[in-house]
C-alpha cells in the first residue's frame, strides 16, 4: 500500500498506469518464488523448515531498517547510545518464550534443567505459562518495558511507551474488534460445519445474527467514530468504494486458484510430489505479472481502466470456466502436431490465462481508487484495496469449500462401501477409487465454478462502478 501511495505521488493520474502496473508485478513475483522455495523447502528439509527462514530474513530486514532509520542519518542523533540493554532484554524474552511453548525433548526431559519446564499450575487452562521458564520470559518482557519507559534521553530506544496512549486514542480499536467479530462470524458459519451433514454449522443461527449486528454496529460506529477506521464520506466517489467491491470479488477467485490447483495436480497427476503441483500452479502465478505490466500498460489513457479491469475479471472468469469442466487426466494430456508432443496441453493455457486475467485488474483498480480520493488518503485508499482483497480472499475460501466439501460428501455417499463393488478384494479395489477420485474432481469443479461466478461479479462490478464521475475530472490532484 505504501510503494502505491508513493506512486500516486510521483505521477499525475495520467500517468499512474504503468508504474503501478509495475509495483503490483513486483508485488505479485513474490507469488511466483514462494511456493517454488517452499515445494522445494519441504521436499529437501521438511515444513519446520519454511519458519526458521524467517529468521535470517527477519534480521536482514531488521538490520535495513536500523541502517536507514532518520536518526541514524541525521546528524540530531549521531550523539545518542544505541539501546544495548533494550535489545537484550527484548532478544532474551523472545529466545525464552519460544523455548517455552516448544518445550524441546533435550531441555524439558533433561535432569539438569527438566524442571524449569514443569508447570507449576498444573490443572490451568494455561498451564504451559506458569513454568520458570515461561514466567522468567514474562518477567524479562516487563523488564523491557519499564527500561524503555524509564531510560535515560541519551539513550535511542527502540520503543517510546510513552507515546502509546496517543495512539492508541488515535486508533480505532473498538471499530477493529466489531469488524474482527463480522469476518469471524464467517468463518465459524462455514469452517465449524460437518461438510458429510451440513453445508452451514448448526450454530449458524446464532452466529450469523450476532455477524450481522457485528457489521451493523461497526457502520453506526465509523460514522460517530472521530477516528474511523473506514470514513464513508472520504469514499464517497463511487469508483472509490467500486475498487473495494471489485477486488472484493476478485479476492474470492484467487484463493480458489492458490489452493485448489494444487489441490487438484495432487488428487491427479502428482499424488506424492508437492514440488510437481507447485509447478503446476507456476503457470498461474508467472501469467499474473505479466498480466500486472500488460494492465498498467493499457491504462496509461486514464479512460481505458474500467475497460482494462472489466476485460481482466472476464478473461479469469473464463479460466475458471475451464477449470471446472478438467477431467482426471487434463494435466497429462498435452497437445500433440503429428506424432510430435509440445509439451503443454490446455490446462497449461487455462492457467495462463487466467493468471494474465488477475493480473490485468492490478492497475485500474488501484489507479481508479486513488484518482477518487484526495492525495492525503493515497495510503489508506491502497491499504484498503489490499484489505478488501484478503476479506474477498478469507471468506471466498471459507464459503467455496464448505461448499466444494459438502458436495464432495454427497457424491461420495452415492459410491456404496469397497465390500459391495469388490467383495472379492475389498482393500483393493479400483472401482471405489475410482469413484472417490471423481467424488474429488465435483468437489473442485464446484469450488472453480464458484470462483468463476466471483470473477464475473467483478467484471460486472468493474464496467458499472469503475468509470469516474464528472466530478473527479475537475479535481485537482497533488503530486507533491
Amino acid at each position: 500500500p505504501v510503494t502505491f501511495a508513493l506512486v500516486a505521488a510521483r505521477w499525475p493520474p495520467e500517468r499512474r498506469g504503468l508504474p503501478l502496473g509495475v509495483v503490483g508485478a513486483v508485488q505479485e513475483f513474490g507469488s511466483v518464488v514462494g511456493p517454488l522455495y517452499g515445494a522445494a523447502i519441504v521436499a529437501a528439509a521438511g515444513w519446520r523448515t519454511i519458519f526458521w527462514l524467517n529468521l535470517p530474513l527477519a534480521a536482514f530486514v531488521g538490520v535495513a531498517f536500523w541502517r536507514s532509520a532518520p536518526e541514524r542519518q541525521s546528524p540530531s542523533g549521531s550523539g545518542r547510545r544505541h539501546d544495548v540493554l533494550g535489545v537484550g532484554l527484548v532478544a532474551a524474552a523472545a529466545v525464552l518464550i519460544g523455548v517455552a511453548l516448544d518445550a524441546p525433548h533435550v531441555l524439558a526431559d533433561s535432569v539438569a534443567v527438566g524442571t524449569y519446564f514443569t508447570p507449576l499450575a498444573g490443572s490451568s487452562s494455561f498451564y504451559e505459562f506458569t513454568s520458570p521458564v515461561a514466567i522468567l520470559a514474562g518477567a524479562l518482557v516487563v523488564a523491557f518495558v519499564v527500561w524503555e519507559t524509564l531510560a535515560p534521553t541519551s539513550v535511542r530506544t527502540l520503543v517510546r511507551p510513552q507515546r502509546i496512549p496517543a495512539l492508541a486514542a488515535g486508533a480505532d480499536i473498538p471499530g477493529g474488534l466489531l469488524l474482527a467479530a463480522f469476518l469471524g462470524c464467517i468463518v465459524l458459519v462455514f469452517s465449524t460445519a460437518d461438510p458429510s451433514k451440513q453445508l452451514v454449522a448448526s450454530s449458524t443461527p446464532i452466529v450469523a445474527p450476532l455477524g450481522v449486528a457485528a457489521l451493523v454496529v461497526f457502520v453506526l460506529h465509523q460514522r460517530r467514530s472521530r477516528h474511523p477506521l473506514l470514513d464513508a464520506r472520504e469514499l464517497s466517489a463511487r469508483p472509490a468504494w467500486g475498487s473495494l467491491a471489485v477486488n472484493l470479488a476478485l479476492g474470492a477467485g484467487l484463493m480458489a486458484v492458490l489452493v485448489d490447483v494444487p489441490f487438484f495436480a495432487r488428487t491427479t497427476k502428482y499424488p506424492d510430489s508437492q514440488v510437481g503441483a507447485a509447478l503446476v500452479l507456476l503457470r498461474f502465478l508467472v501469467a499474473v505479472p505479466v498480466g500486472a505490466v500488460l494492465g498498467g500498460f493499457a491504462c496509461r489513457r486514464r479512460e481505458r481502466g474500467p475497460a482494462v479491469a472489466t476485460v481482466g475479471s472476464a478473461v479469469a472468469a473464463l479460466g475458471f470456466v475451464s477449470m471446472a469442466t478438467w477431467g482426471e487426466h487434463a494435466l497429462a494430456t498435452p497437445w500433440t502436431v503429428g506424432a510430435t508432443s509440445l509439451g503443454f496441453g490446455a490446462t497449461d493455457v487455462e492457467l495462463v490465462v487466467a493468471g494474465l486475467g488477475f493480473g490485468l485488474t492490478i492497475a485500474p483498480i488501484n489507479a481508479a481508487i486513488l484518482e477518487a480520493v484526495a492525495p492525503r488518503l493515497h495510503g489508506l485508499a491502497s491499504s484498503l484495496v489490499v484489505v478488501a482483497r484478503t476479506v474477498g480472499m478469507l471468506a471466498g475460501l471459507s464459503a467455496l469449500t464448505a461448499i466444494g466439501i459438502r458436495k464432495f460428501y454427497e457424491a461420495q455417499a452415492r459410491i456404496g462401501s469397497p465390500i459391495t463393488l469388490c467383495p472379492n478384494k475389498p482393500t483393493s479395489c479400483p472401482a471405489y477409487d475410482k469413484a472417490t477420485t471423481a467424488a474429488l474432481l465435483s468437489e473442485l469443479h464446484t469450488i472453480f465454478a464458484g470462483a468463476a461466478i466471483c470473477a464475473a461479479v467483478g467484471a460486472v462490478l468493474a464496467i458499472a462502478l469503475l468509470r469516474p464521475s464528472s466530478a473527479l475530472g475537475s479535481r485537482p490532484d497533488s503530486t507533491a
